[in-house]
């Protein structure tokens, strides 16, 4: 009894191994006619299909980095005092020499003219030396000694005039001005930062790219720079300088580019998006949705007289859903790009529509 159920269940095994193999070779062997309908005419697929066309496509790299100032310092005094003025509110552009802050100085103002007084009196009395050195009245030594210390007293006007030109804090350079660190009447000691000036004409944007791409780079080269602050804005600038050393933990090497800023838009410390092109070439690109990876093979369907045609094809970058095909198909092929679940090689295909946007690509059943 064992014996013969046994030979039962091997009899239904090899059953249904045949009639899987007949079914594979009825409706999925390649080369294999088309499976025909109910009716007794050959299935037909309804498909959607796209043209494939010739583009422009570009070698780009992605990195990102923060804007600096082009240049930027604080701004400090000279000296210790008492702030009398400030000058500037924050976010001021101001030129070169702009005064933005003066300190108390009545005490050196009282120096200065004290100096000056005894410039006066000293210049007088080498005038008087001078003539009566021409009658032998006075020594020659005397004449000197006069002479050296009028020339103490200028030495002397000229520090006494730098320290009060100190009291006066004015712009190294054309920038914007930051916000004030101290208060109008408050002491402050030399050294103390008031505020920041940036240099914002231009700013740099340092960023760090893999040592692969080190041969690939050089000064001049265009980026394209976007940020989340300005979402419908892209900043145009230029390779300025390329590090001569690579990290060698990191493998990555720096480099500094320049975005010209005349509005002053972007400030210093913002994190930007950089695109690098190295380059760019004509291909032949058709939709994502279009191609097909199975196994090591790589294909599409190609609509010819009305059947799906299996086309193996090579493909190279992807760029805003489309893939640039190196070999094997020709610009203005059409090709399947919807309902790819019901196609097979050879199969009549019938086109209902051009491929839309966005939408996933499609699968073979396996």
């Amino acid at each position: 009894m064992a014996l013969w159920k046994q030979f039962l269940v091997l009899c239904v095994l090899a059953t249904l191994g045949y009639g899987g193999y007949e079914g594979y070779q009825h409706y999925l062997a390649p080369g294999k006619a088309a499976p025909v309908q109910a009716g007794g005419g050959p299935r037909v697929a309804a498909v959607e299909t796209a043209r494939a066309e010739t583009r422009v496509l570009r070698d780009t790299v992605e990195a990102v980095g923060t804007t600096r100032a082009r240049q930027s310092v604080e701004i400090v005094p000279e000296a210790t005092g008492r702030i009398e003025a400030l000058n500037f509110t924050p976010g001021q552009s101001v030129e070169k020499g702009a005064v933005l802050a003066r300190l108390d100085d009545t005490i050196e103002r009282a120096n200065l003219d004290e100096i000056k007084a005894r410039l006066q009196e000293r210049t007088q009395a080498v005038e008087r030396l001078t003539q009566l050195r021409q009658t032998n009245a006075v020594a020659e030594a005397t004449l000197e000694e006069s002479v050296a210390r009028l020339a103490e007293t200028r030495a002397q006007i000229d520090r006494a005039t730098q320290r009060l030109e100190d009291r006066t804090i004015r712009a190294p350079f054309a920038g914007i001005v930051g916000l004030a660190e101290v208060d109008e009447g408050a002491r402050v000691a030399e050294g103390l930062s008031i505020t920041r000036l940036d240099d914002l004409s231009e700013v740099e944007v340092e960023f760090s790219l893999p040592e692969t791409l080190f041969a690939r780079i050089r000064q001049g080269q265009t980026i394209n720079a976007t940020s989340a602050a300005f979402e419908d804005r892209h900043f145009e600038g230029k390779i300025e300088a390329v590090d001569s050393r690579i990290d060698p933990v990191s493998r990555a090497f720096r480099a500094r580019a320049v975005i010209p800023n005349p509005e002053g838009v972007l400030p210093a410390g913002m994190f930007m998006s950089l695109e690098l092109t190295l380059g760019q070439a004509e291909h032949v690109v058709v939709p994502e949705e279009a191609i097909i990876f199975q196994a090591a093979e790589t294909y599409v369907f190609r609509v010819e007289d009305g059947v799906a045609r299996r086309v193996t094809v090579q493909t190279g970058q992807r760029r805003e859903g489309r893939v640039a095909i190196l070999s094997g198909l020709d610009a203005g092929a059409e090709v399947v790009v919807r309902g790819l679940h019901r196609v097979r090689d050879g199969i009549a295909v019938e086109v209902i529509g051009g491929a839309g946007a966005g939408s996933a690509a499609g699968e073979v059943e396996s």
